[in-house]
């Protein structure tokens, strides 16, 4: 864990109007180390996903590298700055190259597919979106199995290898 994050912005537009999630994601397993959800897609939205994600290794000393694409979200000096301030490693895909970025991008569309297009959004509030965007995300991490984890959770295949989810 922690040796390879990835991130990227994925958009939802509710009828209520839309909605940017930021994650971090751990190639080690697929959890969201962190998140933010906010309704435009700016640097203090990535920014505090990064800080988040800062916190849970600045303790151990871990120094992932952190993937992204080119976006200008992740050329930004305030992204920058906190890279290098916490030692971790930048990495951004070539021009044209979104596979390095698969992991996450297969994050975003199990997360489509299970929570956003399997449900009627007409009546919702942002506030209840996001309610219910951040509950995907907290039942990802520690409820939805995966196969290739031995039929666990992100945080349950964790806990059975002792290391702190």
């Amino acid at each position: 864990p922690n040796e390879k994050w990835l991130t990227d912005i994925s958009e939802f537009q509710i009828p209520a109007g839309k909605v940017y999630l930021s994650p971090m994601i751990d190639c080690f397993d697929g959890m969201v180390v962190s998140w933010s959800i906010g309704t435009r897609p700016n640097a203090e939205l990535v920014n505090t996903m990064l800080d988040a994600a800062i916190d849970k290794v600045a303790a151990s000393g871990e120094r992932p590298v952190v993937h992204s694409d080119r976006g200008g979200h992740y050329r930004w000096p305030g992204w920058l700055a906190r890279i290098a301030d916490a030692k971790l490693v930048r990495s951004m895909s070539r021009k044209g190259c979104s596979p390095d970025n698969a992991a996450c991008e297969g994050f975003f569309g199990r997360l489509k597919i299970e929570m956003f297009f399997a449900r009627d959004w007409l009546s919702t509030s942002i506030e209840e979106f996001v309610a219910a965007l951040d509950a995907y995300i907290r039942w990802y991490n520690e409820v939805r199995i995966k196969s290739s984890l031995g039929f666990r959770s992100p945080a349950q295949h964790r806990r059975r290898l002792g290391i702190a989810a």
